[in-house]
């Protein structure tokens, strides 16, 4: 065994001036030093011997792979100096610009909404995405066989919640987090929850699974509908310029009693009609009105003391009229083309 290894220490040692890259270098290592390598079988061998013998060979192959050890860094740090003095570099030279990025347009109009909301005196709050059916639905005066579900395409999780029941999906809304806000803080409450949502959609130019809403909620003594008339006007003239008018008319949402439609002045053709309004002259946003009574009271609210308003309106809708953009799948693209315009 003692000739084995002082052979084999004489055959690494004439391969390693042989080597001329780290490329052979690594080679080298990999032949002769993986654990299925001789070298290796050698040194797990020792193990068999008698005494005297393991502590003589032992003290040998320590002695060999110390040593061979050394001569493979040496051996690494010779060409790694070899490769640089043969480079050509000129520190006197400018850096390349390195490219930086920069927002999503959806990131950018949301950090204006909230920079608006804020300076109205609301708080920026968030909740979770997988959500449970009670805080999606049953909470926020769904029956179990509303029709209203149906509008809804949802992803069922098939995960137990605490109860250890099967009624896990992915949020369809922001609206979920009303309930929870409310338990979570009482009343009074000024809050907008800006947040993803998903339902099962057929993905087109204006569908997407996955997508953007922001959630508004105002409670107190004395909240009525003017109120909430008078914060949809100020987002309006935020966000499409100081002329821009509302128009609100009647829609049915389960969780608010009475239910409106928010529809803004087109920006585009300042109410003239065009072909992005439908030559209506109207553009619309989002879905309002004042918080059913059941829905305060499942957030633990008292509605004979409180009443307040709620509405939402989805972000991708919002930026793809801002910008004139025409296909909702960009956004989730990861496309640079796209995102550089921004």
């Amino acid at each position: 065994m003692k000739e084995k290894l002082l052979k084999l220490k004489e055959e690494i040692s004439n391969k390693l001036l042989e080597v001329k890259d780290l490329a052979g270098l690594k080679d080298l290592e990999e032949k002769y030093f993986n654990r299925k390598s001789e070298f290796n079988i050698i040194l797990k061998g020792i193990k068999d011997l008698s005494d005297d013998l393991k502590k003589d060979i032992g003290q040998l192959a320590n002695s060999i792979k110390q040593e061979l050890t050394l001569s493979l860094q040496e051996a690494k740090n010779s060409i790694e100096k070899q490769r640089v003095s043969k480079e050509k570099f000129d520190p006197s030279l400018p850096a390349q610009k390195q490219e930086t990025g920069h927002l999503h347009p959806l990131t950018q109009i949301r950090n204006e909404i909230e920079d608006l909301f804020h300076s109205m005196g609301f708080a920026v709050i968030d909740g979770p995405e997988l959500e449970s059916d009670y805080h999606n639905f049953t909470a926020l005066n769904f029956a179990p066989h509303h029709p209203a579900r149906e509008m809804q395409d949802t992803f069922f999780v098939d995960l137990k919640n605490k109860d250890e029941q099967y009624d896990m999906i992915m949020r369809t809304h922001t609206s979920p987090v009303q309930i929870r806000a409310m338990k979570k803080y009482g009343a009074p409450l000024r809050a907008i929850v800006p947040g993803r949502c998903f339902r099962n959609e057929a993905t087109d130019a204006r569908h997407e699974h996955t997508f953007y809403q922001l959630e508004g909620i105002v409670i107190d003594k004395g909240i009525n509908f003017s109120h909430l008339k008078g914060v949809l006007e100020t987002v309006g003239k935020k966000l499409y310029g100081p002329n821009t008018k509302l128009r609100m008319r009647p829609k049915y949402y389960p969780f608010v009693e009475p239910g409106s439609n928010g529809e803004y002045t087109c920006f585009l053709c300042s109410g003239k009609g065009c072909r992005v309004c439908k030559y209506t002259g109207w553009l619309e946003i989002l879905g309002c009105g004042m918080i059913h009574p059941d829905v305060l009271k499942n957030g633990g609210i008292d509605p004979k003391k409180y009443s307040g308003f709620a509405f939402g309106f989805g972000f991708d809708r919002l930026v793809m009229l801002k910008y004139n953009i025409d296909d909702t799948r960009l956004f989730n693209s990861g496309d640079l083309r796209f995102l550089k315009q921004f």
